[in-house]
């Protein structure tokens, strides 16, 4: 029987990219989609993963709307570079069919909570924006933080951040919503740059998806490539794209593809480090270890695995 799984998405490029994966992996059943900001404003990323939804052929797929910015904070803008990666519209400036629905009434948070009450140990939540949603949710119902399984793309335990010599973006727009989510959730997988940026993704790869002759398929490829070009910017040196959002799903589904850590994590609020995760030294020697962090990926086998499984949606969809 199929895991089911939330996905909570800033959507962005890599977070299209996660989204068509889980789409096209049997193992999953994509049960709802519940919008964060980060690389997109709330309300674009909610547009952009129903206008996904309904390209990759899947118009059932719920979407729930979810908070709108930092705990710490007011409100939210959008960050230049994140506009340079990603498009000013998030998924590369490429202009998507409207959807003919809207999002669910609902909320982000709610769903989340209702949906762990209901489906407990056969359900993942693989959350690739901020951790706003998920420390809420933690807030809600203290059964949330025991029995939610989490995956989330974010951090850095071993490499630099790519905001900061120390933070990660995503951990870095609520470093007090992370650190909460470490400290009191029971079962936290860690995909962070230390794995992510090992698995890329070049012109050659897209240019597959073009070739298909699909509506989906020349869009998502123009998505991407965006994507890869800001990374000639940006990270000249890497020679493709980084597949942040898509590999933590692919260890929702299969966590052989990267060795674990286990490891009590915490998230710095203060000071210099402000958005660093690292290791809880006052619980580095409990016996019971609430995160795993990703310190190992194998890299070739994940990106078989991701053209395999965005193909065959792309190869479906219109």
């Amino acid at each position: 029987m199929a895991k089911k799984i939330i996905l909570d998405l800033d959507t962005g490029v890599d977070d299209a990219l996660a989204l068509a994966y889980a789409l096209g992996s049997p193992e999953l059943e994509l049960i709802g989609v519940t919008g964060t900001y980060g690389n997109v404003l709330v309300g674009t990323g909610v547009a952009n993963d129903l206008s996904l939804l309904e390209l990759f052929g899947h118009p059932e797929v719920p979407v729930y709307p979810g908070l709108r910015h930092a705990r710490a904070r007011d409100g939210f803008e959008v960050l230049e570079i994140s506009a340079f990666i990603h498009g000013g519209n998030g998924v590369g400036d490429v202009e998507l069919p409207e959807a003919q629905r809207e999002a669910e009434e609902k909320s982000a948070v709610d769903f989340l909570v209702e949906s762990v009450r209901e489906y407990g140990d056969d359900l993942v939540i693989v959350a690739t924006g901020p951790s706003t949603n998920v420390a809420a949710a933690i807030e809600a119902d203290p059964e949330f933080a025991r029995n939610a399984h989490l995956v989330i793309m974010g951090g850095a335990l071993t490499v630099p951040g790519n905001v900061s010599a120390w933070a990660e973006a995503n951990i870095n727009q609520d470093p007090e919503a992370s650190d909460l989510m470490f400290r009191k959730a029971a079962d936290v997988t860690m995909v962070g740059l230390d794995v992510t940026l090992q698995t890329l993704l070049t012109y050659e790869d897209t240019a597959k998806w073009r070739e298909l002759g699909t509506r989906a398929g020349t869009l998502l490829a123009d998505i991407t490539d965006y994507y890869i070009k800001a990374y000639e910017t940006t990270a000249p040196y890497l020679g493709g794209c980084g597949l942040h959002d898509p590999l933590a799903v692919g260890v929702a589904v299969d966590e052989s593809l990267v060795q674990l850590l286990g490891i009590n994590m915490k998230v710095d609020t203060e000071g210099e480090t402000r958005g660093r995760t690292i290791g809880d030294e006052q619980r580095l020697s409990d016996e019971r270890k609430t995160a795993r962090v990703a310190v190992a990926v194998d890299a070739d086998r994940f990106l078989g695995e991701l053209m395999r499984r965005i193909g065959s949606v792309l190869q479906q969809a219109d």
